[in-house]
């Protein structure tokens, strides 16, 4: 009997029972980018700040005093007033000072992608092209990938998921 005991303690002990679930996915993304331009447009700007000067500018040709003047704007560029600026009283202190900047040009038609237009700040990208852009996954789970013209872009990738419930 005691030989027994063993196969008798096997065959009451309660049976384990799990869900397996595997799955393996592939996937490989090839895309050839599209042609892009982007342009930011400067303005002008004209500042004027001063002290024991005496200023005078010309407008509608007559002469103006004490006064800064504006920017005249012509297709959308500024351009800075003629000032002319004497000091308030000889051998007193003084201060003064002038800056302008320069609109960029409005640019008559559209910019062809590649080439640089009229503007300060520009972004332009050619598009792209597909050339040798290729992208294999091998049923062992293998990722080839092989490199296109300009602005493309290969991805590939394997995802392996093991579930134990």
């Amino acid at each position: 009997m005691k030989k027994f005991l063993p196969l008798l303690l096997l065959a009451i002990t309660p049976a384990c029972y799990a869900n397996l679930s595997h799955s393996i996915t592939s996937s490989t993304k090839l895309t050839v980018g599209g042609a892009s331009t982007s342009a930011d447009r400067i303005g002008s700007t004209y500042s004027v700040s001063g002290t024991g000067v005496d200023t005078t500018y010309t407008a509608g040709g007559n002469a103006v005093s004490n006064g800064v003047g504006s920017l005249v704007i012509s297709s959308g560029v500024g351009t800075a007033p003629d000032l002319t600026v004497t000091q308030d009283v000889p051998a007193n202190s003084f201060s003064f000072s002038q800056s302008f900047t320069q609109a960029d040009a409005i640019a008559g038609s559209a910019v062809t992608t590649g080439e640089t237009a009229n503007f300060s700040d520009i972004t332009s990208i050619a598009g792209g092209t597909a050339g040798n852009l290729a992208g294999t996954i091998t049923s062992a789970g293998a990722v080839t990938l092989t490199a296109g013209g300009h602005n493309t872009e290969a991805l590939g990738q394997v995802t392996s998921t093991l579930i134990v419930d």
